[in-house]
């Protein structure tokens, strides 16, 4: 008999164990946390808003009043590195894909679910700045999704009022963010 209850216990205690770690890994399903893909174009958020000083929203100026920030296009980088010297491989590319009138393929860092509405507009006017979801992009050479993008870290933030106790309760109707 005490065999018996060594082996249930043991086969309980390895299905808790797994249970544990199932759901772990179910809650991290889209979490794309570190994800930092190459880009056509080595572009440095470094370079261009820590050591240039370059605003977020000279380039991204369409998270001013819409929903996306929006990739900047081409001529907005044009109208520095029109007039640069010095010139390098991935500004020459530039160049040539604007002489041709391509887009650049960039590819998408922060994604969120199709069902989610997330509005940086909206958050631009409540004084949240772009760091506190994007990260220190500032310091980047390639961007890097630095938070998790999860519901219930948008909830944390919500809840701590953008992290400005004084500022006025933020939206935790879940109709705001899902469809």
């Amino acid at each position: 008999m005490t065999r018996w209850r060594a082996a249930v216990a043991a086969g309980a205690t390895a299905c808790v164990l797994v249970a544990g770690f199932v759901c772990r890994e179910l809650a991290r399903v889209g979490v794309h946390q570190g994800y930092a893909p190459a880009q056509p174009i080595a572009f440095s958020h470094k370079l261009h808003a820590g050591d240039s000083h370059v605003p977020c929203l000279y380039c991204h100026f369409g998270a001013r009043t819409s929903r996306h920030a929006g990739i900047p296009p081409s001529a907005v980088c044009m109208n520095c590195h029109g007039l640069l010297q010095k010139q390098s491989e991935d500004i020459e590319k530039l160049k040539e894909l604007v002489a041709e009138r391509r887009p650049i393929a960039w590819i998408k860092v922060h994604n969120l679910p199709d069902f989610v509405y997330f509005n940086h507009s909206q958050h631009l006017l409540a004084a949240i700045d772009c760091q506190s979801c994007h990260g220190h992009v500032e310091r980047m050479t390639r961007v890097e999704q630095q938070s998790p993008l999860t519901m219930g870290w948008c909830i944390d933030c919500h809840r701590m009022r953008g992290g400005d106790p004084n500022a006025p309760a933020a939206n935790l109707d879940c109709g705001k963010c899902h469809y």
